[in-house]
């Protein structure tokens, strides 16, 4: 009954959206969004709070038998993040796609607002689900809602192969999880999670953590499986590459986790954390050094989300590292950091791309040369991504700092006690140069658009976007707010998901993190305070003299122009020299030579492409070309042709019967 019901569901959704007058489509889909995150978080809250797991219906699946959905404490704190995401996304919406409603048709609008509330809805699906079919069955409605998201503007040559690599790589890890969950089936008769416990107790734990982890990884992004994630979003709508990048991906890290949830030998789940500890080390690097690279806007957010997936996964090694060798301590300090960091990135990513999206929607370009100077044009939205821009970079006192700061708790509890020392140490290092590469990525990003002078006229005439899409964006400020500024209440959500894994979680957390976190907020918002006072004072000075502004004194030289600023190129040059192995680069035009005492005007792009994407990616686009060509020699337009291919086909199938081949 309950695919009779979620098809009804479907149907229904279809009708109200389709039917809707054009500009009421998006409030149609708002409130269908605000009314099931409401209904989700309800229960969800009270499970956090301490109430007992909610089993929302029991059911007998067409291939793994008895299923059921039901919310537990990881399951709650996820339905959390996709319900605020997915609010804050369909409002911004509204604003973002008010321009394309003159161009698009209301077919167009409406499959597109339909697809968003079905990925919202398939994705709580996803962590309300106990395994099996039904997993299966939300996490297949999830990747077809967003390949169709992603196919807004299809009309782009990148647009359609953006979506049609993501499309190919979602399934090939969908067809991992289907291995996985039928692996765990044929050992122990079920296909949930919850009996994990028994696949794994027969002696198949790494074959079926390995199928889940790839799986998962496709989604989560880890490295290698990383490359649809430049090109999706760039592709995609901002709104939508925000809950995509913000929540979706973060889907991936829920799989591992809930798999991981289930090992218990530890010699087992040594290797595990292991091999997860490495996955994120090499994810982050990877990630963090090509989002510094790169000189478009969403592309840099694109591998962002890579690093930062990177991160979590350093998170959750050391947390399986502690538990392999029974540190509470260890384990609880690194899993908390895991955990907030997952709430964390949904939050200053999905501000980073709405302010992304804000700048695409007034200058029509994300390259990082075509800005400067926006801050001037557009305050708000200049305040707001500099809020995320300081949350990523980890910096107190906003949330960024709170999940790497528990991550690096562990991995300093782990060194001192003598456990896992050279893992730790890798996870230390490793966490260090993310951490100082992430700085210069987005000081480059930030000061190249928002600072210095107008490249390009449209900049200049540029205004701040709509009242909607501003209040969407208050949404993650908020957020970001409250747990960089009172922490010890942001990681109180999270004890009831790490007693899951470690009963006594909650009490370690009161004794050694919770005095810590709250000098912490102390600190911070005494330096807040302190500023704001110095503020005032300095303009109450100001306010009786008279302040001159004048040109910066530029050593003599009395005629500068917009050209003599840094560029995104230039400002990562350094780095850039040492990644030149991790990249292919696609120059257009030429740059001045040295014999050009005074040179001509000059048209100078680079575009720093993963070298990775040629071997995981790159190849089947070109066969699937190949194939196609081929095919397309058989379209003679002759019908006595296409009957003779009739006629082949039936006799091979004729054939192949008689052999008993099929």
């Amino acid at each position: 009954m309950f695919y009779l019901y979620l098809l009804l569901a479907l149907a229904a959704l279809v009708i109200a959206i389709f039917s809707a007058p054009l500009r009421s489509k998006v409030w149609v889909a708002f409130g269908v969004v605000v009314l099931t995150t409401l209904a989700a978080a309800i229960p969800a809250i009270g499970v956090l709070m301490g109430a007992s797991a909610v089993t929302i219906i029991e059911m007998q699946s067409p291939l793994f038998g008895a299923e059921s959905l039901s919310i537990d404490p990881l399951s709650a704190m996820m339905l959390l993040i996709i319900g605020v995401a997915g609010i804050a996304t369909t409002l911004y919406s509204r604003g973002y796609l008010a321009g394309y409603l003159d161009k698009k048709s209301s077919a167009h609008i409406s499959l597109h607002y339909t697809s968003l509330v079905m990925m919202i809805v398939a994705m709580m699906l996803v962590v309300v689900s106990s395994g099996g079919f039904s997993f299966l069955l939300a996490w297949e409605l999830m990747t077809i809602a967003s390949f169709i998201l992603i196919l807004f503007d299809a009309q782009r040559a990148e647009v359609m192969r953006a979506a049609l690599a993501y499309l190919v790589m979602m399934h090939i890890g969908f067809v991992l999880l289907v291995a996985g969950f039928a692996t765990a089936h044929s050992i122990c008769g079920s296909a949930n999670f919850a009996d994990l416990p028994q696949c794994f107790a027969q002696g198949h734990t790494m074959l079926i953590f390995v199928l889940f982890l790839l799986g998962f990884g496709m989604k989560a992004g880890i490295f290698p499986m990383h490359v649809w994630l430049p090109e999706a979003h760039p592709a995609a709508p901002s709104h939508v590459s925000a809950i995509m990048s913000g929540v979706m991906i973060k889907t991936g890290v829920y799989g591992v986790i809930r798999v991981l949830q289930h090992i218990s030998v530890a010699s087992e789940l040594h290797t595990v954390g292991i091999i997860i500890l490495l996955v994120g080390i090499v994810t982050g690097l990877w990630g963090v050094i090509l989002a510094a690279v790169q000189n478009d806007v969403k592309r840099i957010l694109a591998y962002s989300s890579i690093e930062n997936i990177g991160v979590i996964f350093i998170g959750l090694g050391i947390a399986a590292l502690g538990m392999s060798s029974g540190n509470g301590i260890i384990a609880t300090f690194a899993l908390c950091g895991a955990l907030m960091h997952t709430l964390n990135h949904s939050l200053f990513k999905s501000l980073l791309f709405f302010g992304a999206g804000n700048l695409y929607s007034q200058m029509h370009t994300t390259m990082l040369d075509r800005f400067g100077g926006v801050a001037k044009s557009m305050p708000v939205t200049a305040i707001l991504f500099l809020i995320a821009t300081v949350a990523i970079c980890a910096l107190p006192p906003l949330n960024g700092f709170v999940g790497e700061f528990l991550i690096y708790m562990g991995m300093f509890n782990s060194v001192l006690d003598g456990e896992n020392v050279l893992a730790a140490a890798g996870g230390l290092i490793a966490l260090a140069l993310i951490g100082g590469i992430v700085v210069l990525a987005f000081t480059k990003l930030y000061s190249t658009v928002f600072l210095g002078s107008p490249r390009d006229h449209h900049v200049a005439e540029a205004e701040e976007v709509d009242t909607c899409r501003i209040a969407a964006m208050g949404i993650p400020v908020v957020g970001i707010l409250i747990i960089g500024l009172v922490p010890q209440w942001a990681v109180r959500v999270t004890n009831s998901v790490m007693t899951q894994f470690i009963p006594y979680a909650e009490s370690v957390m009161d004794i050694y993190a919770g005095t810590t976190l709250t000098r912490i907020s102390l600190v911070a918002l005494t330096v807040i305070i302190l500023t704001t006072l110095l503020f005032v004072w300095k303009r109450r000075l100001q306010s009786t003299r008279t302040v001159e502004q004048g040109p910066t004194w530029g050593c003599g030289f009395t005629a500068p122009n917009i050209r003599m600023q840094y560029t995104g190129e230039s400002f990562a040059e350094g780095l850039e020299s040492l990644s030149t192995s991790l990249t292919q680069n696609t120059v257009e035009g030429r740059t001045v030579e040295k014999s050009e005492i005074f040179p001509s005007p000059h048209n100078y792009n680079i575009r720093h492409k993963d070298k990775v994407d040629r071997l995981f990616s790159a190849w089947w686009m070109e066969m699937l070309q190949i194939i196609n060509k081929r095919i397309m020699r058989l379209r003679t337009g002759k019908i006595n042709h296409y009957i003779l291919f009739a006629l082949v086909f039936l006799i091979a199938i004729f054939l192949l019967s008689i052999l008993n081949i099929i």
